[in-house]
């Protein structure tokens, strides 16, 4: 048996891989962050070259690092930020422009005219979603309006769509698959999640060829084999899963009712709702988690679209501290956040409120305000928006969550994780490996190659780090959630399609 399973983690602000052992183990690890490009306020873009590159070297230097070769590789398993759109040329395989972020709310006047026209309601019972620039439909069609002759072109089969996922396998074999998974299908606004195709009324709605889309595979199963230029050897690519359904697949949330909180550049809480679809009450997603074996797992999900990117613009944009880690010692040095309030709609507001055009505010300040006054309310901003989350999930489920999984790069925060303990009144589960995301594509991938035996296997990998205890007393957990609340309140729709 070949001795890793290489997990190609492909998120918003960086590319990684990761080498997992039979025994679930990280062997290695190499991170490399590429450039957010900014054009205009709301706007976010990546360049598709920039993330190629990056996923490619750092799948080379994990594997050069760790002594080992493509030869030692037992299977690829890739999980990747979701709904950024990508558009290419079949024979060239050149991007049409950078890809549009899933941040981006660029295409946020097309959803207006949508919901205008009263079509909220088809696309919510077909897709699960709501219409929101979150998702990848509008962003397709923003780029076919934009462009001369485009949709010509896609129509013809000449212009190719994926999200991530699709364009890195177009590009691990050589243009030989344009295929995606049903868990990145089930979030492009064009994928009736009942049916199981790509949908023709939402097509025709947007003008979006069907001749453009990939096509929808399972989870975890066959996707297609490497060119042996990249690694060295064919190797198989046998998982694919969107990053949130990748890190509820490594989380072991396999039965109804078990949920996970991922802490990355944005917030995101998934449901398993079993093999029926939940449709949501309360401004949730309803969503395809994975499809292994033509049977599919349904989840509740609620996004967050700045969770972690709000340490990063403290870094970055502030220079409160030069490294993300420095942000707990920071917030610890103060008992509380002394009233201050951050709100970091910087790309309008996801679940349950689902505002493109409220914007990023601070409430609260006095001329006793510090750094470390901000830095705490960064992290209140995160446990807060996930509380808000788990009240919604617990109302669509009827169930109230009686634990909360968490995994993702700020997961290792302890002062975090204590007051997501303390805002929610419910102990919070860290596992022994954080970044599950990048294990449950390992996991769907080493499942499909024979390398791991069955989903027991991966319930019984799953390994606690450390249990947080909710410390507030009721009152003031309600106290805090009020004056939370107010601020949101004050928040959206403060920038107007009219200012």
């Amino acid at each position: 048996m070949s001795r890793i399973i290489l997990a190609l983690d492909q998120g918003t602000t960086s590319s990684r891989a990761i080498l997992f052992d039979a025994q679930s183990r990280p062997m290695g690890t190499v991170q490399q962050e590429f450039e957010q490009i900014l054009p205009a306020p709301g706007i976010v873009e990546h360049d598709p070259e920039a993330i190629w590159d990056s996923q490619l070297t750092v799948a080379r230097q994990a594997l050069r690092q760790a002594g080992l070769s493509g030869d030692d590789v037992a299977a690829i398993g890739i999980t990747n930020q979701r709904e950024t759109v990508i558009l290419w040329e079949r024979d060239t395989g050149r991007p049409i422009g950078n890809a549009i972020v899933w941040q981006s709310r660029v295409s946020a006047p097309i959803c207006d005219r949508l919901k205008a026209d009263g079509l909220e309601p088809t696309f919510q019972d077909k897709t699960g979603l709501v219409i929101d620039a979150y998702f990848s439909g509008t962003k397709i069609k923003h780029l076919l309006d934009r462009y001369d002759g485009l949709r010509a072109r896609a129509q013809r089969g000449e212009v190719l769509f994926g999200t991530v996922d699709s364009f890195l396998i177009w590009r691990l074999t050589n243009g030989a698959r344009h295929v995606t998974d049903y868990s990145n299908a089930s979030r492009t606004l064009l994928y009736n999640i009942h049916t199981l195709d790509w949908d023709d009324e939402l097509l025709e709605l947007l003008d979006i060829p069907r001749a453009m889309l990939p096509e929808v595979l399972d989870s975890s199963g066959e996707f297609g084999q490497t060119a042996e230029e990249w690694l060295g050897c064919p190797i198989p690519i046998t998982g694919v899963a969107g990053d949130q359904q990748a890190a509820t697949f490594g989380q072991a949330c396999f039965e109804p009712g078990s949920a996970k909180n991922t802490y990355g550049t944005g917030c995101f809480l998934l449901l398993n709702t079993g093999s029926e679809p939940i449709r949501s009450r309360h401004k949730l997603l309803t969503t395809i988690g994975w499809g292994i074996g033509g049977r599919i797992t349904y989840c509740l999900e609620g996004s967050v679209f700045v969770a972690g990117a709000v340490v990063q613009w403290l870094r970055d944009g502030l220079g409160l501290i030069s490294s993300a880690a420095e942000i707990e010692g920071l917030a610890a040095s103060v008992p509380d956040s002394g009233g201050v309030v951050l709100v970091p709609a910087f790309t309008g507001l996801g679940a349950p409120h689902w505002d493109p055009y409220a914007q990023g505010t601070i409430f609260g300040i006095t001329r006793g305000t510090s750094a470390a006054h901000l830095a705490r309310a960064a992290l209140e901003s995160m446990a807060w928006q996930t509380a808000d989350l788990l009240q919604a999930m617990s109302a669509d489920s009827g169930v109230p969550l009686q634990v909360l999984k968490v995994d993702g790069g700020a997961a290792v925060n302890n002062l975090l994780m204590q007051l997501q303990a303390d805002v929610t009144g419910i102990p919070v589960c860290r596992p022994r490996i954080a970044e599950t995301t990048a294990l449950g594509a390992a996991y769907l991938a080493g499942l499909a190659a024979g390398y791991w035996p069955d989903q027991a296997h991966v319930t019984h990998d799953w390994t606690l780090d450390r249990e947080f205890q909710p410390g507030w007393p009721a009152e003031r957990r309600e106290r805090e959630h009020r004056r939370w609340q107010q601020a949101i309140q004050r928040t959206l729709g403060w920038k107007s399609p009219d200012l």
